[in-house]
């Protein structure tokens, strides 16, 4: 179906190198986009641009810090010189910290928050001009169950994603009459490398998550393709500002009655 189709459309993915970004990026990159792609350091885009070889994705892979906003606004600069204008970002990039809220220290809570909501404001700033200025564009933030609910040791991610929740509708809010929609997913738990130490048979919180959730399952990078390409087609040009849940079911899901 054409209006899910990206041919000769840019999509800048950050921090892509690998796992839930890696994934989303081949979604689009099958459907025809061109992918560009950032990391932190030469060693993640290098890896990064193995991955992409081997899947016959031709990527264009740049280093630059998301946190730093002198060198987003350079590599947007070079990306439009060197590929094209980006019209579709996907603000991937994140981090989490695991550590009792009393046991954590204020500076690692703000290096949570500035990667993971200081850093798709610095981003999506960078690019909204030239979308405004080409005639629209699609912008993607990966929230996360996160962004609706609380655990233990996940303070600073919690309110990280909480805030870029509320950042999507306001970026939808201020600049959808430019034809710019602002949405994000939210992936539940996902199988990735990350996540395969608590995907072992038998450790608890494997079946924790396998009882909470209504599939049965873990999710796969691959169950957010058809999501991510539906918020980057056309196919979403009237849908702004919402929060898809990929999560199998799990925000649905009271849990079921103890025997």
């Amino acid at each position: 179906m054409k209006r899910f189709e990206l041919e000769g459309k840019v999509a800048f993915i950050t921090g892509a190198s690998y796992g839930i970004g890696f994934a989303i990026a081949k979604a689009l990159a099958d459907v025809g986009a061109t992918i560009v792609f950032n990391d932190i350091n030469k060693e993640l885009v290098n890896k990064g641009m193995l991955s992409y070889e081997e899947a016959g994705i031709k990527a264009h892979g740049y280093v630059a810090d998301v946190t730093k906003e002198d060198q987003m606004l350079q590599l947007v600069k070079k990306v439009q010189l060197e590929v094209g204008n980006i019209d579709i970002l996907v603000n991937n990039a994140g981090i989490i910290k695991r550590v009792p809220m009393i046991e954590m220290s204020a500076k690692d809570f703000r290096s949570v928050i500035d990667i993971d909501l200081t850093g798709p404001f610095i981003v999506s700033k960078a690019v909204i001009p030239s979308m405004i200025k080409n005639g629209g564009g699609k912008i993607i933030n990966i929230c996360s169950m996160m962004s609706e609910l609380g655990r233990e040791t996940v303070s600073a991610y919690a309110a990280a994603k909480g805030g870029l929740k509320m950042l999507t509708k306001n970026i939808a809010s201020e600049y959808g009459e430019y034809n710019i929609q602002c949405n994000g997913i939210g992936p539940g738990y996902i199988a990735t490398p990350q996540t395969a130490p608590l995907r072992k048979e038998g450790v608890p919180f494997n079946d924790f998550i396998i009882s909470k959730t209504p599939a049965k399952r873990w999710g796969t990078p691959e169950d957010l393709a058809g999501p991510a390409i539906f918020l980057a087609s056309s196919a979403s040009d009237f849908v702004n500002g919402h929060i898809l849940y990929v999560d199998g079911g799990i925000l649905a899901y009271i849990g079921k009655q103890p025997k």
